[in-house]
């Protein structure tokens, strides 16, 4: 783009709030301008960024883009007010040198065009000469007689006291419309207010769910994120009244400051006139706003929460080379049973009924015995949906009894039956009934996380706080954005990729996604990266931005099953032809050897390339199919069942973090209730959040510390038992 002194100006704005390097701050920029997605930017710009990550690239383009809209904002507000002919050269400066949208709008508010108020109408009738004398504080004269001289029937004013109330209605609307009374009047009530709330019909909670809000109040500088949206659901759902108790004193203390720089017999009136307009206008509006802004808070975190969980559950390590038996649990209709061979390939469907009302035990043993053995089965998928505890008992009674070793796993199946019954799921699979292709997602989800989530809107799979509460457009933009990373980090093998995982991929439109798709079924799959020039709608700027982030294995270029995009294919042929690396050599220990002495500095130097460039091209080289899933632990394989009855204080288990929440972090520990670390449970040192300890996903040691059987409640500890501070 062409920098003009006042995009200059914006960068500068913008390489402050993000603080990083200003010429890095302007490549992102640039790069972005020229239509290069945010994973492109990330892996393969790296000079020009100096190593950024996705979210770095993309909290810089979000400042922009807000630098942007509030230099617009600013334009028109100049030119609005420029037209009223009240633009004046310190309120212009004002304006220009404001940080926020808000501080422009607190400008602005004076000269806006309002509907029809007290002061509007004091106005028409002839009274704003009168409201202005009192705002100066005259040495001399009596308000009254003052006033008097303003009574007229005809103008609805009937006497001098009409008179004064109109003209205090107009000097109420001044002090609201002063911008840094406003500004002074939020700071005050940010610092020294108080959220309160209260019970406004305890009969609409059935179960008590904001039973400690009934009664409640909490600093406003001091809330955490989801005691708000706490509040504002209940506040929502009419069982609560929330509101802030402002430092009301100091406020009025303050204005009385501006506006009464000394006592004369116009004071009174004045001082009546500040306390209704921070009574009936500051006051409310301020409240609106600190409201707004915990919420916006409130929402930004529990957006964050969600989408690092979602982050780190897409990056479930996929459990490769198994054929699985997946079980989608019922009681009257059934469970429905589905065998998935190793690359997600439906072998066999079938129904049994181990379950009341119909209780078939030993007929449903025989059909998963048999299914086991026919397919050569070592792993069985069970939902954690309706049913699942008295299915999990029957499947572990059950593999007691098989001849080969069997082990199952506990899946997290939210969001299956929204895929199950969604148009995609009928397309994949039309001669299956909903609940069949639910059994189908679960054995899938199990072999191969991210490759099926992608299937189901981000917000069913059940990893979020408070995800109905808050603004839907920037949860699904963020949660989006996480899945792109994820997919684009992963990579994608354009041989076995559904259109759901390809529309993903950097620079990849759905419809493309489509026709790759379409392409690899009419004509077999791509030997080359090169082939995927061929299909429709995918253009230079498409492949350009997409196709490093494609592996084609085993195809006729070795290159093409890396990370390595093909702009670089010619650099990393002279680099294995001065190595002495056959095609054959990648990924093995020889290669590694040939390439462990590398000086990174003067090879790149030699070659003409960046040095992050050159390190992931080795990189790629010594571990051309490195998947970083695989750095995590693998699921937990059971072979027997464990209830809440079974659990004692003390007891020691292995567990898998299945959501963590801002108070702590939910572990499946092998029940059918998920128990909860509370966030002073999870280690002896002072962390902010739990997210700096654990994250989704992540195999944890823990030790029971209460189990309440009414509630269906486990709490659970991460401390060792000499370890926990009484």
């Amino acid at each position: 783009m062409e920098w003009t002194q006042e995009s200059e100006t914006l960068l500068t704005q913008v390489t402050a709030s993000v603080e990083l390097r200003k010429d890095r701050v302007k490549n992102v920029i640039d790069l972005s301008e020229e239509g290069n997605t945010v994973p492109f930017i990330a892996r393969y710009r790296k000079e020009m960024t100096g190593g950024m990550d996705e979210d770095q690239i993309r909290a810089i383009l979000k400042e922009w883009e807000y630098a942007n809209s509030l230099a617009t904002r600013k334009e028109e507000v100049i030119r609005l007010i420029g037209e009223q002919d009240k633009l004046t050269p310190e309120l212009k400066k004002q304006i220009e040198k404001a940080g926020r949208l808000q501080e422009v709008e607190d400008l602005y508010r004076p000269y806006k065009q309002k509907r029809r108020t007290k002061a509007t109408v004091a106005k028409e009738r002839g009274l704003e000469p009168l409201a202005s004398w009192l705002l100066s504080l005259p040495s001399s004269g009596d308000p009254m007689e003052e006033a008097a001289k303003y009574a007229d029937p005809e103008k609805e004013v009937p006497d001098a006291e009409a008179a004064l109330q109109g003209a205090r209605d107009i000097i109420s609307e001044v002090i609201a419309d002063d911008a840094e009374v406003r500004k002074q009047a939020r700071a005050l009530t940010h610092r020294n207010g108080w959220f309160e709330s209260k019970v406004k019909d305890e009969e609409a909670d059935e179960k008590g769910i904001y039973e400690m809000y009934y009664t409640y109040e909490e600093e406003v500088r001091k809330i955490v994120p989801h005691r708000v949206l706490a509040m504002n659901r209940g506040e929502k759902e009419k069982i609560l009244k929330v509101g802030i108790r402002p430092p009301k004193e100091n406020i009025l203390s303050y204005i009385e400051k501006r506006y009464l720089k000394s006592q004369t017999s116009a004071s009174e009136q004045i001082r009546l006139a500040l306390e209704d307009g921070y009574k009936r206008l500051i006051e409310p509006a301020v409240e609106r706003e600190i409201r707004k802004e915990a919420t916006e808070k409130a929402e930004k975190q529990a957006i964050h929460i969600f989408s690092e969980n979602l982050r780190n559950l897409l990056l479930q390590p996929p459990l490769k080379d198994r054929k699985v038996l997946a079980v989608d649990p019922a009681y009257r209709t059934g469970c429905k049973l589905a065998v998935v061979d190793d690359i997600g390939k439906v072998l066999d469907i079938k129904v049994i009924y181990p379950t009341p009302p119909k209780s078939e035990v030993e007929k449903s043993r025989s059909v998963v015995t048999q299914l086991v053995n026919k397919h050569d089965v070592d792993v069985i998928a069970i939902g954690n949906g309706t049913a699942s505890r008295e299915t999990e008992q029957f499947i572990a009674d059950t593999i007691k009894q098989i001849d080969k070793q069997v082990f199952y796993v506990i899946v997290n199946e939210a969001g299956a039956s929204v895929y199950s019954a969604s148009k995609l799921a009928k397309e994949e699979f039309p001669e299956l009934q909903v609940e069949e292709r639910s059994a189908v997602s679960i054995g899938r989800r199990l072999q191969d996380p991210l490759a099926e989530l992608v299937k189901i809107d981000p917000k069913s799979v059940g990893v979020g706080q408070y995800q109905h509460d808050v603004s839907q457009t920037q949860l699904n933009d963020q949660l989006t954005f996480v899945v792109e990373t994820v997919v684009n980090q992963v990579g994608v093998n354009v041989n076995t990729a559904s259109s759901s995982l390809l529309q993903y991929v950097a620079g990849l439109s759905k419809a493309v996604a489509v026709n790759i798709v379409k392409r690899r079924e009419e004509e077999g799959k791509f030997e080359s990266r090169a082939e995927l020039k061929k299909v429709p709608r995918l253009g230079a700027k498409t492949y350009e931005q997409a196709i490093g982030f494609i592996r084609i294995p085993d195809g006729r270029q070795p290159l093409d099953g890396t990370g390595i995009h093909p702009e670089s294919y010619a650099v990393t042929k002279e680099i294995m032809s001065r190595f002495d690396i056959k095609p054959g050599d990648l990924g093995t220990m020889e290669a590694k050897e040939k390439l462990s002495s590398v000086n990174a500095e003067s090879l790149a130097a030699e070659l003409g390339i960046g040095i992050p460039t050159l390190k992931d091209i080795l990189d790629a080289l010594v571990r051309p199919g490195r998947d970083p899933r695989d750095d995590v632990p693998a699921p937990i394989l059971k072979s027997d069942v464990l209830s809440m009855e079974d659990l004692n204080r003390g007891m020691e288990l292995q567990g898998t973090v299945r959501n963590v929440v801002d108070f702590g972090a939910f572990v499946d520990i092998g029940v059918k209730q998920d128990g909860l670390v509370h966030i002073s449970k999870l280690t002896n040192r002072f962390v902010k959040h739990p997210m700096e300890v654990v994250s989704v996903g992540d195999i944890v040691t823990v030790w029971v510390n209460d189990v309440d059987l009414k509630k269906g409640r486990i709490a659970l500890t991460m401390l060792e038992p000499e370890k926990q501070t009484t």
